[in-house]
Parts: C-alpha cells; sequence; structure tokens
C-alpha cells in the first residue's frame, strides 16, 4: 500500500479547522452588549452591576490598560431553538495562545451570583439544555484588561506593567458576543479526531497500531459531508469507535491527572488582580466539578482561598461544598508557592505553618504533600522543614528547566543538610500546564526515569500561571485516554492518591543528596534589591518582635499581639511568593512591595519598642540598657537578654606608608591603600593574612548583564568575559567615632569613607573596625543608574578551599570552589543566607551580610607562589530592563562584614550579629532571657507564645554548625509542663520529652537538627 500519510494528516487538520470546528455552533444570534468602565481600580460586585452601561457593539475597541470594564450582555433564546442546547459566546477579544496573560471576564447573574470564568481558551456560558426557547438572557461580565506583558516578542522593556506608567489606550477589540446552539455531537468528534490524530503522531511509523488509526480517521472523515456537518458528524464517529475501544496494555504508563491552574499570586499583574484570577478559575472550577463526576482539581496556596473567602464570598461557599466532596482538594499545605532558596529557616517554617493551619481550620484536612511546581530551585534544608510541619511528599516540575545537566530521577528521595528524607516527584510530562494533548502524554511515558521499576507519574492538567484551569475538552481527551492502546493511561486521582500509589510501587527509590539546584534563573537571587532587603529585614524584625512581646508578656503580663503577628507574618510570607521575592515581577507589584515593608517595619518596631519600654523599668534615671535579640551574648548580655551597656574601649587609626590608612584594634589589623581598597586583613593572634598576596578586597566590579533570555531571572556564564574594576576614587577619608561626621560610627571605632564615582551612579563606602572584635565591617550606599550592568564586591582570599559553606535554613550547605563536573560548573551564582565561610584546617574566614543572597566562589593557583586564592564575589544589583524597565534604579545601601579566623561558628554568629542591631533603650531593670542555652553551637531560633493563645512558651533551637551537640536548655520561668512538638506546636506522639530538672533540659542533638519545645507555664 502506498504511503499516504502526509495526505490524510493534511486532510485531518484542514477539515478540523475549516468544517468541523466551525459546526460546533451551527445558529447563533448577536446579542445586545452595553459597557460600563469603572473608574480606577475595581469596584465592588453591586457597584458594577449597577454601572450607567452604554451601547456598544463588536469590533469597538475597549479596556485601557489594568481597568476594569462591566459588560451587560442580553438577548432573547429564539422559539426554533427549543429542545437543543444553547450556550452564550462571549469573546472579549482573546488571543486563544495566551490564557492567564491578557484579558479575563467574570460572568455573573443579574442577582450578583458568579457564573463562571472567561479566558481565551473558555468562552462559552450554558443558558440550558435543552432550552425551552423564549428564555430572555441577562449576564454581566466584569472584564479586566490586563495588558499584555510577555507578548510574541518576549522580554521587550514596556512601560504596561504598573498602571502609573502604562497611559490609557484600549488595549483589545470586542469580538463575538452571542447566543449560539451548541451541537455535542459535532464537539465529541472534534475531541474523537484530536485525541486520535495526536496519538497518532507520536506512534512509530512501522507499527500497526498507527495505520489502523490513520485509516479510521480516512474512513471517518469520508463519512463527513462537508456542508452538512451536523448531520453527519454521528456517521463519523461510528467510524472512529473501534480504534477508540481498543484498551490499554497492562504494561502501560500510568498517569495520574490532577486537575490544576497555577496561578501565580503576583507576576506580570498586581497581587489585586491575583484576587479576580483567583476567582475566576475556581468558579470556573466548581462549575465543571458538577458537570464531570471523575473530574479532580487540586489548588496550592491558602492565601489564595483566603483571599476567595473575603473577596468573593459565594464563590467560597462553592469551594467548601466541593472541598467537603473531596473533590476540590486544597494541596501542598503552604501560605503561598514560595521562593525556598532565600526565606529564612523560620519563614520557611512559617509558610507551612500557616498554609497547613489555615487548610486544618477551613477543611480539616491536613496535608501531606508539599505542592511547588514553579519554584526556581530547592534548598537543601527544605525536607527537614516539610518532616517537622507533618507532611512527607514533595511535588515540583521546575527542575526540568536545567540548561546544562539532566536531572537523573523523576521519583526519589530527597535527603537534606540534616539527614531527613522525603518522597518527591517530578512529572515527566514536564509542564505544570498540561492539556492532555497526546505529544504532552506520549512525552511523559518516554521521558520517565523510573521505567522497570516504577509505572506511575503525575500530569498537573489545566491552564496556569495566570490561571484558567482545566477545560472541559481536556476532562474530554482524558477520558478517551483512561485506557487506550498505544498511549499511557490517564485516571483523575487527588495528589495524595497518586503518592500513596507511587510510593508503595516504588519503597526503595535512589536518594539524591543536598540541595536542587536549578541551573536556569540564578539572578533571582539579586534582582529587586529592595525587595529582598524588605524580606530579610522583616524577617528580623519578627524574630524581634516574638522575642520580647513573649518575654514581657511572661515577665509584666503585658498583653501578646497574637493577631497583629499573624496578620504581619501571613503578608510577610506572601511577599516571598516566587515572582515576587525573586525580583521578577512586573514594576507595580515591586513598588507596593516597598510601601508594604515599609509598613511592616513601622509595625513591628512599634510591637519591639513597645515590649522593650515594658520589660526597661525607670527610664528617668539616665541609665542605658542593651537589647539584645541575637541567640549569641553580645556586649556582656546573653542572648534574649537586656542589661547595662558596657564600657568602651578604642581602635587605632594610622596613616599607611604608601598613602592610605591603617585600622587596628590588636585583634585585626587593617591596611587600606590609596585607592579605597582593602590590601591586608592581618589576623594578629593566627599570624594570618587574609587577603591574597597582589590582591585588594572590597573591590567593586561591574560586568554587562544581557542574559540570552528571561532578564530579570537569568544571567549568563558569558557575563563574566567582560568586567571592569571600579578603581576610580572621588574621596578618600579618616573618620573616628564621635566625629559628627562619622555616620554614626559607634564610640571608640575607627574606619575610613571611600567615595567612587562610575558611569551614571556613585558608591560610598563606610570601612569600620570596631574595639574588641575580629570582623571589618562595610557599610555601603550605591546610587544606582545602570542598565543591564551587574555590580558585585569581590573579596579574592588567601585560603586552600575545596569547598565552602552558604547558610541556608537550619544549617548550612556546602558547594564545591572547583568545576571538576558539568553540575559544579552550572553553580556559577548561587544562594546564602547571612553568611558564606571558607576555611582550611584550623583557619577559616566568613563573609556576612544583612540583605543580599546571590554570590560566586572560585579558585585559582598563583604564579608567584603556588599558593590558591579563593574569590567570594556578593552580588549587590542588576539592571534588567523586562519586566520591569526601570529595575533597582536608585538608592540602596548594604551592610557586609569580612570575619577572619573565623569558625563556621563564628560565622553563625556574625551573620545573627549584622541582621540583628542591638537595641539601646533608657532603663535600670535588667531583664534576664526566658530560656537560654549553654551550647553556641545550638542556636535559638524563635522565641514565641503558642498560636493558641493559651499562654505557652515555644522555643525552637536548631544545631547549626554541622556537627552534633548536646545543649541544656534553661528556662527562666516556672513551668508544669514540656512537650516536643511538631512546627505547627503539636505534640509528637512518638517523641519522648525530655525530663525538665531543676528549670533545666537536656538534649541532644545529630548535626542541623531542628527542635520545637512547647513550655506550659506555671
Amino acid at each position: 500500500m502506498h504511503d499516504d500519510r502526509s495526505l490524510v494528516e493534511a486532510r485531518l487538520k484542514r477539515v478540523l479547522d475549516e468544517r468541523i470546528r466551525p459546526a460546533v455552533y451551527p445558529e447563533s444570534i448577536p446579542l445586545d452588549v452595553a459597557v460600563w468602565n469603572a473608574p480606577g481600580e475595581p469596584v465592588p460586585v453591586e457597584e458594577g452591576l449597577a454601572g450607567p452601561a452604554e451601547p456598544v457593539k463588536t469590533g469597538d475597541r475597549w479596556g485601557a490598560p489594568w481597568g476594569t470594564s462591566w459588560f451587560r450582555v442580553s438577548g432573547t433564546v429564539p422559539e426554533k431553538w427549543a429542545g437543543r442546547t444553547v450556550e452564550a459566546i462571549l469573546d472579549l477579544g482573546f488571543d486563544e495562545n495566551m490564557p492567564g496573560f491578557q484579558c479575563e471576564g467574570l460572568v455573573y447573574r443579574p442577582d450578583g451570583t458568579p457564573v463562571k470564568g472567561l479566558n481565551p481558551r473558555n468562552q462559552w456560558v450554558r443558558i440550558g439544555a435543552p432550552v425551552a426557547g423564549g428564555e430572555e438572557v441577562l449576564l454581566h461580565v466584569e472584564a479586566a484588561s490586563n495588558p499584555v506583558i510577555l507578548d510574541y516578542h518576549p522580554f521587550l522593556p514596556t512601560r504596561l506593567g504598573d498602571k502609573e506608567t502604562a497611559g490609557s489606550d484600549p488595549q483589545y477589540t470586542l469580538a463575538r458576543m452571542d447566543l449560539a446552539v451548541f451541537d455535542e455531537t459535532v464537539w465529541q468528534l472534534i475531541q474523537d479526531l484530536e485525541v486520535l490524530g495526536e496519538l497518532m503522531a507520536e506512534l512509530p511509523v512501522d507499527g500497526a497500531r498507527r495505520w489502523e488509526i490513520l485509516r479510521a480517521i480516512s474512513r471517518a472523515l469520508d463519512a463527513v459531508d462537508l456542508q452538512d456537518v451536523n448531520g453527519t458528524a454521528a456517521a463519523a464517529r461510528e467510524r472512529l469507535a473501534e480504534v477508540l475501544a481498543i484498551p490499554a496494555p497492562s504494561t502501560a504508563h500510568r498517569l495520574s491527572a490532577v486537575g490544576h491552574a497555577h496561578i501565580d499570586s503576583a507576576w506580570l499583574w498586581p497581587l489585586r488582580e491575583t484576587v479576580r484570577k483567583v476567582a475566576r478559575t475556581t468558579a470556573n472550577m466548581t462549575a465543571l466539578l458538577e458537570d464531570e463526576p471523575e473530574f479532580v482539581f487540586a489548588m496550592s496556596q491558602a492565601q489564595q482561598f483566603a483571599w476567595i473567602k473575603e473577596h468573593r464570598p459565594e464563590v467560597y461557599a462553592k469551594v467548601k461544598r466541593a472541598v467537603a466532596d473531596g473533590r476540590f482538594v486544597p494541596a501542598g499545605g503552604m501560605w503561598v508557592e514560595s521562593d525556598t532558596n532565600m526565606p529564612g529557616s523560620e519563614a520557611m517554617a512559617r509558610q507551612f505553618v500557616h498554609g497547613k493551619r489555615f487548610f486544618l481550620d477551613e477543611f480539616g484536612i491536613e496535608n501531606d504533600e508539599a505542592w511547588l511546581p514553579d519554584t526556581f530551585g530547592f534548598a537543601a534544608g527544605l525536607p527537614q522543614i516539610i518532616k517537622a510541619a507533618g507532611s512527607k511528599w514533595l511535588l515540583t516540575q521546575k527542575i526540568s528547566w536545567s540548561k546544562i545537566n539532566k536531572f537523573p530521577h523523576h521519583t526519589f528521595r530527597w535527603e537534606g543538610i540534616d539527614g531527613t528524607r522525603i518522597f518527591t516527584h517530578f512529572p515527566p510530562v514536564d509542564t505544570y500546564n498540561c492539556s492532555m494533548t497526546g505529544q504532552q502524554i506520549a512525552h511523559a511515558a518516554k521521558n520517565f526515569k523510573e521505567k522497570g521499576v516504577a509505572r506511575h507519574s503525575l500530569a498537573p492538567t489545566g491552564w496556569g500561571d495566570g490561571g484558567g484551569g482545566t477545560t472541559r475538552e481536556m476532562i474530554a481527551k482524558a477520558a478517551r485516554l483512561r485506557s487506550l492502546e498505544g498511549s499511557a493511561t490517564v485516571e483523575w486521582e487527588t495528589p495524595g492518591e497518586f503518592f500513596a500509589k507511587a510510593e508503595a510501587e516504588y519503597p526503595n527509590p535512589p536518594v539524591w543528596v543536598g540541595e536542587l539546584y536549578l541551573e536556569l534563573h540564578r539572578a533571582t537571587l539579586t534582582s529587586q534589591a529592595k525587595t529582598k532587603q524588605g524580606n530579610r529585614r522583616s524577617e528580623h524584625l519578627l524574630r524581634e518582635a516574638e522575642l520580647w512581646a513573649a518575654t514581657a508578656a511572661v515577665r509584666t503580663g503585658a498583653p501578646y499581639p497574637y493577631e497583629q503577628l499573624d496578620r504581619i507574618w501571613k503578608t510577610v510570607l506572601l511577599h516571598q511568593f516566587h515572582d515576587i521575592l525573586p525580583g521578577s515581577s512586573i514594576a507595580w507589584v515591586h513598588r507596593e512591595a516597598a510601601k508594604t515593608y515599609a509598613a511592616v517595619a513601622a509595625e513591628l518596631n512599634g510591637i519591639v519598642d513597645t515590649a522593650q519600654r515594658a520589660l526597661a523599668g525607670d527610664a528617668s534615671g539616665g541609665t542605658t540598657l542593651l537589647f539584645n535579640s541575637a541567640p549569641h551574648a553580645r556586649g556582656g548580655v546573653p542572648a534574649g537578654a537586656a542589661g547595662p551597656v558596657g564600657g568602651n574601649r578604642s581602635a587605632q587609626l594610622s596613616p599607611r606608608e604608601g598613602g592610605g590608612h591603617v585600622l587596628s584594634n590588636g585583634l585585626l589589623e587593617v591596611e587600606i591603600d590609596d585607592r579605597g581598597l582593602v590590601v591586608s586583613v592581618y589576623d594578629v593572634s593566627a599570624e594570618r593574612e587574609a587577603v591574597a598576596p597582589g590582591e585588594a578586597a572590597n573591590l567593586l566590579q561591574i560586568h554587562p548583564d544581557f542574559p540570552n533570555q528571561w532578564d530579570a531571572w537569568d544571567v549568563d556564564e558569558f557575563y563574566r568575559n567582560t568586567v571592569t574594576d571600579l578603581t576610580d576614587l572621588d574621596e578618600l577619608t579618616p573618620v573616628e567615632g564621635g566625629d559628627p561626621s562619622a555616620d554614626a560610627l559607634p564610640a571608640g571605632a575607627v574606619g575610613v569613607r571611600v567615595v567612587r564615582g562610575f558611569g551614571s551612579s556613585k558608591v560610598t563606602q563606610l570601612l569600620t573596625l570596631a574595639p574588641g572584635v575580629k570582623r571589618l565591617d562595610i557599610d555601603t550606599e550605591v546610587d544606582w543608574h545602570e542598565t543591564e550592568k551587574f555590580l558585585k564586591a569581590a573579596f579574592p582570599l588567601d585560603v586552600h578551599a575545596e569547598r565552602y559553606a552558604s547558610e541556608t535554613q537550619f544549617g548550612h550547605v556546602y558547594r564545591a570552589t572547583h568545576t571538576n563536573t558539568s553540575w559544579e560548573a552550572a553553580k556559577f551564582e548561587a544562594c546564602n543566607h547571612r553568611f558564606v565561610h571558607l576555611e582550611e584546617p584550623g583557619w577559616g574566614v566568613a563573609l556576612v551580610n544583612d540583605s543580599t543572597y546571590g554570590h560566586d566562589v572560585t579558585r585559582t593557583v598563583r604564579a608567584s607562589d603556588a599558593g590558591t586564592t579563593t574569590t567570594v564575589r556578593v552580588s549587590l544589583l542588576r539592571a534588567p530592563r523586562f519586566p520591569d524597565p526601570e529595575t533597582d534604579q536608585g538608592v540602596h545601601r548594604f551592610r557586609h562584614a569580612l570575619a577572619p579566623g573565623a569558625s563556621i561558628g563564628d560565622a553563625v554568629r556574625e551573620g545573627y550579629r549584622v541582621n540583628l542591631p542591638e537595641r539601646r533603650i533608657p532603663g535600670d531593670a535588667e531583664v534576664a532571657p526566658l530560656v537560654s542555652v549553654d551550647n553556641d553551637a545550638v542556636v535559638v531560633s524563635a522565641v514565641k507564645l503558642a498560636d493558641d493563645e493559651s499562654g505557652d512558651l515555644v522555643v525552637r533551637l536548631y544545631e547549626s554548625t554541622g556537627g552534633r551537640a548536646k545543649v541544656r536548655v534553661d528556662v527562666g520561668f516556672a513551668t508544669t509542663a514540656l512537650a516536643v512538638t511538631d512546627l505547627l506546636e503539636r505534640p509528637l506522639a512518638d517523641v519522648e520529652p525530655p525530663e525538665p530538672a531543676d528549670g533545666s533540659v537536656q538534649l541532644a542533638l545529630r548535626p542541623f537538627e531542628l527542635v520545637t519545645l512547647r513550655l506550659t507555664r506555671g
């Protein structure tokens, strides 16, 4: 037989596109349309329904960027349509290729009841099935004219990302607004042909099954009368029934389909628009659940449920009913799908605390899975946090985006820094927006790396990013793929059902140890510096607020601000969403974030100040107390305590031979040359130089920064090929503590002010050496006005180290300084929290920071002495132009410190110090800590009152150095009971609580182990 595949395939495409698809709606009449354009921000539904609408017709332009237009559509169902299915087709001007990225609508009945959402792949509203004829139709559409930011030519700079700069030109052209007869037989024929045509294209050419399908399609097309598609569609379907009925073999790959609509809580739209996106999507999904008995839909992010509850209670009522039926599944147990690299230890824990508690309180549901399909890599401390929250599984898809190395597993156990292992799955379908195409289903089966030992994978199914969710077409395709020869099988299942089956069939999967590093989107560790700084400072202010409010409550009976802290935590957690904290959202999002962080800081500082003044006693006597929020003693004041300010010593400042200045304090001698560069940091006791010979530290370097794509997200390795050292000097001025011009230099400290201009920007640095400390403090102010540039600060160190430590949640992770393998070479930009530490046996160096995350570490061997130079560079600022063309423009302030001779424990201590500056309050009442530990390796990360408002004290602590630790926890108040709990402060049934003795508790911790204690007050 001749090979006529291409002939039949081309015939199928044309007949589908030009004859069969148009026949789905064989008869239609136009609706009457009127519109009211709401001024300003979105208005309440009642106001939108009552707005003074003016007539408008198809073909008219509508919708200023970020505006809201209320369309009123009305008409009468023709009597002749009686007994038929009728739908309204409401096309706002959609581009079907951009679901989630453009205009959308929510349809209401006249009484304000939401019906369903409208988006580019979901434009229909069912009027009746069947209709009686003569029905009056009146619907209202709340239409959002969100501009297209990520267009067909992506990454072009645009001012549309902020309402303040977007202008007022209409964005869309009103398209079809009709009542139409819906021919379900034709619609079903389309699904038959699409499933078979797409399956056929994935089958081997030399296999019989492909040819059987081809012949069946040819016969079906023969049965279609192109002038009477509606009258012949049933006959065409009959000719396809046989090939659709052949079941898949028992060896076929098994796909668990989970209805899904990955909705970024902010990205190319502001937070307020996400509230509406969630309402539109959930309205669609609850309606679809009513129509499709096998369908299951999962939605993560407790914040999004909370938004519906607050803003769309009618939709939320439907969600709650569907959740109770077990078919609308709250997934993931986190407040938002956050970034996991940059959130601090407590913040990452609270993502699960607040997310899981919301689902428990609202629905009585405990999540076993973490659900993070789109997060940009996964920190090595996360498995322990997931387990400590009472969960045991993780799903993500994003690692498939890595550009250099292909991850070797789809199902595996992920081991974190403390040894905790979490059963993890990466869907081999390689998308979190599966639409049930034949190509996607075939790819999942072929791509699955566990073939031969496992057979299950998961497919998150539905339009996402901007929402929309699963469509009736996807469900129809899944029904045909339930068991179809040549295809993987498809079954709708909840995430929990999938994970239970996958773990049961594969009890001993391979293990991946350490971070799940995404070899892409590395620049998200630096973009939008003010957003990152707001996050870091909010995290530490929350620590202070909880500590001192709890101390004041226990010591003085002061009220504890439960509701206020709960609300602020949720605000901070929201802004850790994986397109806000990483700096990859539009300008509007980051402009609002800056205002939010400022308000959070003011509120938290108020809580701290109120509590400290309640504790400080008499403020009129002229004495001052130092309040130490850090987890280590400072200035003679224990951790979590307050005491009198100690006496001052002095460091010395002297001229340097050859130009520049020397700072010394008996512990360090720091030389700053006439260029304002640090050419020596000498550890006196170790008789050891930190700066590599012939090099200069605190060297600012600038690179061109124009990645191949994803501007705010990516930095490509070729950026290193061109570098400019910033050595030109505008000012070099010595300063001493007490000098009015010394930028609030501490008493007894000495320093040097360095000012440089470059390009259109200016940097001012204050290098300070205080008495009694082994660290050089570096305060940097950058007035940044560059474009597509990358600013770093380099510290070439005389240390021979094959690996270095970066702080992560509840510990640190090691990375190589070399590039022996492609896996190591790929980590040319990585994340740290408060410190980076590298060492030779017996001597190390720490570089700590107050608000930066991105860094790189490289090593070279010197020709002069064959010694090794290990260079640590901190990433300060970028200037991408998409999606925010003004990214990082303006004034920024950073604090870093270089600590020679530092152990890993010193790095931990200095990291907390630079992030938790001491506070001085007038008063005479020394404040004892509520709890203290006798081992500096053990860090108390939180002291707070229990969330259930019982008055119990909750203490979280962890081993911070990577070794075993025995520790005595001293309790500074009367207690009647003690429990070891999970992160949600629930006693662990399988852990015997330690016996208190004389107000103390003895614990033995494994490396990086975190423990939460709950103490009932006597």
